[in-house]
């Protein structure tokens, strides 16, 4: 019995489409213009960086559904099986959104290219709003959180905020909140079926497999295959490197390896969960890691990719990785020969190169919770948000009266790996943690790494950086000083580029 299905399906507003996915690196961006003839949503970067082609994206979650934003751009149309899509089209029907007549009335739109993208992130932020049962207007934080993955050139973005504060604060209209319960009720009868997507078009394979084991399977079936998470990176490969890809397998569609739970062991992330769905455990930890989250892409960036994604394609300037190394995180791998834990710092061989077995993916993420007070993380980069890390340090010491117990410090940025400062370590361990084995740590740290120069910083640059970020680590465990704010632009010349 045929237990799958070849064609994909979801709503497109309130209208079922179901199609042959005949080339798995189709975008949804390329369905909704070339073939749903939706023009309304735009490519401006195709890399998932200036929000042009915003959409929303509906799906269930515990049961309810939610609408989460989006890049058209690097989402795969395979990805969106099963779930609803909005795009700004839908969102002016049968007459326009609040939030379209407000960017109307506070004149927050000029050349127009980027306004469908804003007007989707700010219908996103008003019904996340509403859902949260807020009346009063979204505060200039959460606008600015919700609006950072939209670039616009022309109006300076006050006019643009202005119209996200007046009409976030209204109520859901009646056609929203209808299309929402239409759109449950049609979603919650496909996830009853419980039958996994597995295409096979003329240009390749798209399967989205719902289990662990069945996943195990595919890949067994297509050792070759690409996997695919959030595609906030294989979306570029796709778009900007041109790269062909004839089998792609769907870790999404996989709930089991979406689970965050929090016990006396630990904290515990499945590889599939979401950076937005992971944010409130994470930032928990420490109020870095939650500051260092808010500036990981923008929400739509976010929304989309994953935690497991972001350590598994091996990027020596991945943001989470030098983090969890320095909490001692671990992955549990699965594969043929059955599961096995490894320490995260060794996942990492060689740039571009990982310790993952043919057959084999990450399951999870298991950080250790224990004594956070001496953790501190910083991320370096030429602009607040949407940008990726110069330099990203993360320090984790125990300080026992005045001797340092013990030291894991890890750098992004400075290697082909994410990599620890060992030398440096060394230096600090089972010694008092004052100015002088500051000194002795700091040059400790400039035999650790010989960092390469490219576009985002040069070789003294990093060094130096990395050298200040322990000496800023120091100020703040010790000293008691108080520190500028790395995220303002109090620090030129020190943490900024010149």
């Amino acid at each position: 019995m045929n237990t799958s299905r070849h064609q994909i399906r979801f709503l497109l507003g309130r209208n079922i489409i179901e199609t042959e996915l005949n080339d798995p690196t189709t975008t949804l961006l390329e369905f909704l213009r070339e073939q749903a003839e939706l023009k309304g949503t735009k490519e401006g970067c195709a890399e998932g960086d200036c929000g042009a082609c915003t959409v929303l994206i509906g799906e269930l979650k515990d049961g309810r559904l939610q609408h989460t934003s989006a890049n058209a751009c690097i989402l795969l149309l395979g990805m969106v099986d099963e779930k609803q899509i909005i795009t700004v089209e839908h969102a002016a029907l049968p007459e326009p959104h609040p939030v379209q007549r407000a960017m109307v009335a506070t004149d927050g739109s000029q050349c127009g290219f980027c306004t469908p993208g804003f007007v989707m992130s700010m219908i996103g932020l008003q019904a996340a709003h509403a859902d949260h049962g807020h009346e009063s207007p979204p505060t200039r934080e959460a606008i600015d959180q919700a609006l950072a993955g939209n670039l616009c050139r022309c109006t300076g973005y006050g006019p643009i905020i202005d119209a996200a504060r007046h009409a976030c604060a209204l109520p859901l209209s009646p056609d929203w909140q209808a299309m929402s319960c239409e759109a449950q009720t049609t979603l919650s009868a496909w996830g009853k079926e419980v039958r996994p997507l597995a295409s096979h078009g003329k240009c390749g394979h798209f399967e989205a497999p719902r289990t662990s084991a069945a996943l195990l399977k595919v890949l067994q079936q297509h050792p070759d295959a690409t996997l695919v998470a959030g595609a906030t990176d294989v979306g570029l490969w796709i778009t900007k490197h041109g790269r062909p890809l004839s089998t792609l397998v769907h870790v999404g569609a996989i709930d089991e390896l979406k689970t965050i739970e929090s016990n006396d062991a630990g904290l515990h992330i499945g590889a599939a969960a979401s950076l937005a769905d992971a944010a409130n455990a994470l930032g928990a930890l420490s109020p870095n890691i939650e500051r260092v989250l808010l500036r990981f892409g923008g929400a739509q960036v976010r929304n989309r990719g994953t935690l497991g994604g972001n350590i598994a394609n091996g990027s020596p300037i991945g943001d989470m990785a030098p983090i969890l190394i320095a909490l001692d995180a671990r992955l549990h791998l699965s594969g043929p020969d059955g599961p096995r834990t490894i320490p995260l710092e060794a996942f990492f061989i060689a740039y571009g190169k990982q310790d993952l077995n043919p057959g084999e993916f990450l399951e999870s993420i298991s950080i250790p919770i224990s004594d956070l007070n001496g953790f501190r993380c910083w991320k370096i980069s030429k602009r607040f948000d949407q940008d990726i890390s110069a330099v990203l340090g993360a320090f984790q010491l125990l300080i026992d009266g005045e001797q340092v117990h013990s030291a894991r410090i890890c750098f992004g940025g400075m290697a082909g790996t994410p990599q620890r400062a060992v030398a440096c370590e060394l230096a600090l361990t089972g010694q008092p943690f004052n100015r002088a084995t500051l000194a002795l740590a700091q040059t400790a740290l400039m035999s650790d790494f010989s960092p390469l120069s490219d576009l985002r910083a040069s070789r003294h640059y990093r060094l130096r950086v990395a050298n200040n970020l322990l000496e800023r680590y120091w100020l703040d465990r010790i000293a008691g000083e108080t520190q500028p704010d790395l995220y303002s632009s109090s620090m030129p010349g020190l943490l900024q580029h010149d």
